[in-house]
């Protein structure tokens, strides 16, 4: 094995780490949205969860990826312990399915038509159909497909360009006294853990083996030892992520090397126990790659169903390890780790977005409700709620930045723009809540309040102001692009309302029944008022424009819209304006000033 072996091997391995990369993004995009969604469905079973970790790692291509990812679940409070705890199992079991792909390489020359399942042949008519579809295709979802291919395609070739490196390795009497080496058990684990910690992939490891195999001289007693190395040191890379992390997500990453661990010793002391008992020489019996998939598969069962029943132990010994912090701890709004699968971290953070847009809609009409029953402890609500919206934009806005330099679908994309235009106007809408509130509080103290007729005119306001929220927060949550259109309607109808509402208020002035004092507590209400449907009409058309054209530019829609207005357009305007009219002027009614 000359220098240029040597290069091509390592050139192999990087093959097939990008192969690795790139079939895991292009499956991410297309199945990771729809295992998010079931990620808190199945976790209370812990049967479901082991099918939901196996079909998760399936789907990423990589085990690591799925703990790194539970732990930042785990940190963001998205997801407890126990639930964590069957996704791991599963995530063991499903990252075998590499290893059963990649045992094609021991199909021999002479088997016929099997000689299509090589490696390098289902390379190029993989390679051939992933292009076409990356190319032609004018749909995403195929185009995303077609990455997967592509990804395939070259993990397959990297397969043979490896097995044509390590070809003449077991003509070499230094590879065969290093390799006899690893009789010894503990040392063919250390070797394995190590190996899997430098090149951070026990799929690429698991690989390498496969390839050794098919040159000969690596037998079982050598092979199992490794495999079992190369499961516990796929941990380091969630151990490091978890460092800094809360208490739960260092549980994650601790549950992960436990299970590793132990079944390192299971399964070794299964195997010699009966090799031992019954004679069978398979410690000595040279492995072939289909042969390591059926190990590396059936380890892990055997040690998922040997654990199984003591699921509750373990997560007693985990919580030994990883004690109760004697201080409370903060979940991370949004974790960092997330952002290794940005599909994951897009849907998480549209979860955020949706609090956030929860708590501003609460507190606006928390805090209309002050004027007719005022109270303290609920205007301080108001205002703790007010700056978890400030923190919500500041950290989730910083997050979606960092998101946004991610390689996207165009529908993550699209979610990732819709996030970042709106979270802005939601905290806005907190800093109206907060200034309505304070209005309220004025009113309350001095002990003033508005004529019958202001009052009659505030309710009128007041219930459209409401019902342009409730539109609103729902077309949001429901990505309802048909209720959005709703909203800029109401949104005119309530500029005309307010305007009238402050021409009432001059000639009730001129008629000496109002003060300016008060004046200025009804211009201050009516303003804020004007700026939360102003907010409203900003989220509904951002989601309009989103959804339907990508132009993005939201002044550019109102401004077609007022110039050309549809028939739905029209007919909502007049429905609005019948609905919320407001009471005749009635400037000569008695009654308190205003």
């Amino acid at each position: 094995m000359d220098f240029f072996d040597v290069l091509t091997l390592l050139g192999g391995i990087a093959f097939f780490l990008f192969g690795m990369n790139l079939m895991s993004l292009g499956l991410e995009k297309i199945a990771s949205r729809k295992l998010e969604s079931s990620l808190r469905r199945l976790t209370s079973n812990l049967i479901k969860s082991i099918i939901l970790g196996a079909g998760l790692t399936v789907a990423l291509q990589s085990s690591t990826a799925v703990t790194v990812m539970l732990v930042g679940f785990a940190n963001s409070g998205l997801m407890s312990f126990r639930q964590a705890i069957g996704i791991i199992f599963g995530s063991n079991i499903g990252t075998t399915l590499t290893s059963w792909l990649l045992s094609l390489v021991g199909i021999s020359e002479e088997a016929g038509f099997l000689l299509l399942f090589k490696p390098e042949n289902i390379a190029m008519i993989t390679a051939l159909i992933g292009i076409s579809l990356s190319v032609l295709s004018k749909k995403q979802r195929r185009k995303h497909f077609g990455t997967v291919l592509l990804g395939f395609s070259i993990l397959m070739y990297s397969m043979s360009v490896m097995k044509t490196a390590v070809s003449g390795l077991q003509e070499i009497p230094q590879f065969v006294n290093i390799m006899t080496m690893f009789t010894n058990p503990v040392m063919g684990v250390i070797v394995g853990a190590v190996f899997t910690v430098v090149i951070q992939s026990s799929a690429a490891s698991v690989a390498i083996l496969q390839s050794l195999s098919v040159s000969g001289g690596i037998t079982f007693g050598m092979a199992l030892p490794i495999m079992m190395g190369f499961e516990i040191g796929t941990c380091a890379t969630a151990l490091v992520s978890s460092v800094g992390a809360n208490k739960n997500a260092k549980r994650v990453a601790v549950i992960h090397l436990l299970f590793n661990v132990l079944g390192a010793v299971i399964c070794l002391i299964v195997f010699y126990l009966i090799d031992s008992i019954f004679k069978l020489g398979l410690a000595q019996s040279d492995v072939q790659p289909f042969y390591i998939a059926i190990v590396q598969t059936s380890s892990n069962i055997i040690t998922s169903i040997f654990l199984l029943p003591f699921v509750k132990q373990l997560e007693k010994l985990v919580n030994l390890i990883v004690p109760d912090s004697k201080h409370s701890e903060k979940y991370t709004l949004v974790d960092e780790r997330l952002l290794l699968t940005p599909s994951f971290a897009v849907a998480e953070c549209n979860n955020v977005t949706r609090k956030m847009a929860s708590t501003a809609h609460e507190i606006i009409l928390l805090s209309m409700s002050l004027f007719k029953n005022f109270s303290e402890s609920q205007a301080e609500l108001v205002s703790e709620k007010e700056s978890e919206l400030d923190k919500y934009e500041d950290k989730l806005g910083t997050y979606l930045v960092k998101l946004s330099s991610k390689e996207l679908s165009d529908k993550d994309s699209k979610q990732v723009f819709k996030m970042l235009h709106s979270i802005g106007d939601f905290e806005r809408l907190g800093d109206h809540a907060v200034n309505l509130s304070n209005a309220a509080k004025e009113m309350y103290e001095r002990q003033i309040d508005f004529s019958d007729m202001a009052k009659k005119e505030l309710e009128v306001l007041t219930a459209a102001i409401r019902e342009i929220l409730d539109i609103t927060m729902q077309s949001f949550m429901n990505d309802d692009i048909e209720l959005a259109a709703k909203v800029e309607p109401l949104e005119q109808v309530i500029d005309r309302m307010i305007t009238e509402i402050k021409a009432n208020h001059i000639i009730r002035l001129q008629n000496g029944f109002c003060t300016i004092q008060m004046g200025f507590v009804l211009s201050d209400i009516l303003t804020n008022y004007e700026r939360i449907s102003d907010h409203c009409s900003n989220i509904a058309v951002t989601l309009i424009e989103v959804k339907e054209n990508n132009s993005f530019d939201t002044h550019e829609y109102l401004n077609r819209l007022k110039e050309e207005p549809n028939s739905q357009y029209i007919e909502l305007y007049k429905q609005y304006k019948a609905k919320y009219k407001l009471p005749g002027r009635n400037y000569l009614e008695g009654g308190k000033a205003d």
